[in-house]
């Protein structure tokens, strides 16, 4: 029971407080990278400690004897003591419909947002392969629009799209700088950083800390893909770069160098860089780290204690149940 408690504790925390404390935080637009697999690794943590504390409240830790019958006798004892109590019993049944539950959705949500991204990805591209017209030199397909507008269409069959309007409007360092933007968002997979924090934000709406993680991380992978950007071109050519294209409407299915953030990403790069310090860097690594572990050691110490423990002694009639809860 305790180590389902600290679980649902630890889980209840991050939920609430996480997002107070990482919302806007001015360090992870220095380095949108580690502010993203944060905001990740957060999720993931929670996820997990939500599942494992149904599952320690379901199936009860058993000393480990060496030899196989006495684990398999460890295991059933074990479960008949817990099932045999009322109490025991809806705890294990509260134990299990929770992980099912968080399982269950989280599986179906994924399930319907990957066909629902490869239906309207498998669309858009009949559409461009109609409508625009490829651009060897380059790499991109072309369409015919006045409206300056660039992104990228993710996934298997990636294209990368601009208008004729953005050709006109741009440069040929702009140009390169808001191509750096939309191969960045393709070269680092931030299409499937977005539809896993999308699918969190969908299965559990009513999470603090999935809503927050799904504006942020939105909001730092196109930080990201600008700071690529810059290391090529310049932070003052790529933000001019992204004022030109700024306004350009963009199939929800793609991923844009303008958008609703734009303003902000323009002023962010006019402003003098300031990267975090090294420390800064590691310290932020070690938090994800430890999130990360956080689940697995609460439920992962006292199975390893148990298994220096024999079950089964020689010599004692009956082995002596004991559970982790």
């Amino acid at each position: 029971m305790i180590v389902a408690a600290v679980l649902f504790a630890y889980a209840a925390l991050l939920c609430t407080l996480a997002p107070r404390l990482l919302r806007g935080a001015g360090w992870a637009e220095r380095a949108p990278r580690l502010g993203i697999v944060l905001w990740q690794v957060l999720c993931a943590s929670a996820l997990t400690a939500a599942v494992l504390a149904g599952l320690a409240l379901t199936v009860p830790t058993v000393r480990v004897g060496s030899d196989l019958a006495q684990l398999l006798q460890a295991c059933v004892m074990a479960l008949t003591a817990q099932y045999a109590s009322p109490g025991g019993a809806a705890a294990g049944a509260a134990g299990a419909v929770l992980a099912l539950a968080v399982l269950g959705r989280l599986a179906w949500c994924t399930g319907a947002a990957l066909v629902r991204i490869r239906s309207e990805r498998r669309e858009h591209r009949t559409v461009l392969d109609m409508v625009g017209r490829a651009d060897p030199v380059r790499g991109v397909v072309v369409l015919d629009h006045d409206e300056p507008a660039a992104y990228c269409l993710p996934g298997r069959h990636r294209r990368t799209v601009i208008t004729t309007g953005a050709l006109d409007a741009l440069d040929d360092d702009q140009l390169t700088a808001v191509l750096a933007h939309e191969h960045a968002h393709q070269a680092e997979r931030h299409d499937a950083v977005l539809a896993w924090a999308q699918t969190l934000a969908v299965a559990f709406p009513r999470i603090p800390l999935f809503h927050d993680a799904e504006a942020e991380i939105d909001r730092l992978v196109e930080m990201r893909a600008d700071d690529v950007a810059a290391d090529r071109s310049g932070r003052l050519t790529t933000a001019a770069a992204l004022l030109a294209v700024a306004g350009g409407r963009t199939p929800a299915v793609a991923l844009a160098a303008g958008g609703s953030t734009a303003a902000r990403r323009v002023r962010r790069l006019i402003e003098p860089h300031r990267p975090l310090s090294r420390l800064r860097v590691a310290a932020g690594s070690l938090t994800a780290a430890l999130a990360l572990a956080v689940p697995l050691l609460v439920v992962g110490g006292p199975a390893a204690a148990a298994t220096q423990l024999n079950y089964c002694p020689d010599g004692t009639p009956a082995p002596q149940v004991t559970t982790m809860h």
